[in-house]
């Protein structure tokens, strides 16, 4: 078997390739801003081989992983249209939407292949949250919507931030089934609000909806945790 590094890297590079189709395919952005967000992409793989080293209990890294690593690689394939000025639009919403549509196959080939891990199930979810701030930047940057759109991309760090004050947010919560769906909800009305056709009310209202659903689901995970200090 090879290496876990060994692994890793042809994952890697697999994924960088993935971000050139994406620049071929119609990404907007300059060829520095590409450069960068591949550079950015690899330094991230990298990280990710360090923790990988000390917390993940397999010796392969499974197509699970390399599922999570490639969602990863079109998350980084959206900051250069977005650092070119060209936020949101059909391209934009395609590459997102193929993230989002890869979410949960990367648990269902962990499962089915015995790779199950408490690092996967943590990765998985940071790849979730920075495609949730970085297309809400675009919604941002590009449509009518306003600063609310944040509360989509934001919530989860601020969430995270808050744990340093009050060290009970970092327990574990049980699973739900709510918090996996309200999370799909979040992604696909961040991906669906890409689209130039949506009529402005329709996409502000939605982002309300959306951002009011997802404050509700952490509330009730915030309540579980004080109720369990």
């Amino acid at each position: 078997m090879l290496p876990l590094s060994l692994q890793l890297a042809i994952c890697a590079l697999t994924g960088v390739a993935v971000m050139q189709l994406c620049r071929h395919g119609g990404a907007a952005g300059n060829a520095t801003g590409w450069w960068i967000a591949s550079a950015l992409y690899l330094a991230g793989s990298g990280a990710v081989l360090m923790l990988m080293r000390r917390f993940y209990p397999h010796s392969r890294i499974g197509g699970c992983n390399a599922v999570t690593l490639l969602r990863a690689a079109l998350v980084a394939a959206l900051l250069p249209p977005l650092a070119a000025g060209e936020a949101a639009g059909l391209t934009v919403a395609v590459i997102g939407g193929a993230a989002l549509a890869l979410d949960g196959v990367d648990g269902w080939l962990a499962r089915r292949s015995g790779l199950a891990s408490g690092f996967g199930a943590r990765f998985d979810m940071e790849v979730d949250a920075s495609l949730a701030l970085i297309l809400s930047l675009h919604i941002l940057s590009g449509t009518k919507v306003g600063a609310e759109i944040l509360l989509l991309g934001l919530t989860r760090y601020v969430f995270v931030a808050a744990g340093v004050v009050w060290p009970a947010l970092t327990a574990p919560l049980p699973p739900r089934f709510r918090r996996k769906l309200i999370c799909v909800v979040q992604l696909a009305t961040l991906v669906l609000l890409q689209l130039p056709a949506l009529p402005a009310d329709l996409t502000i209202w939605l982002a309300r909806l959306t951002g009011a659903a997802l404050l509700w689901s952490f509330a009730v995970d915030i309540r579980w945790l004080w109720r369990h200090a």
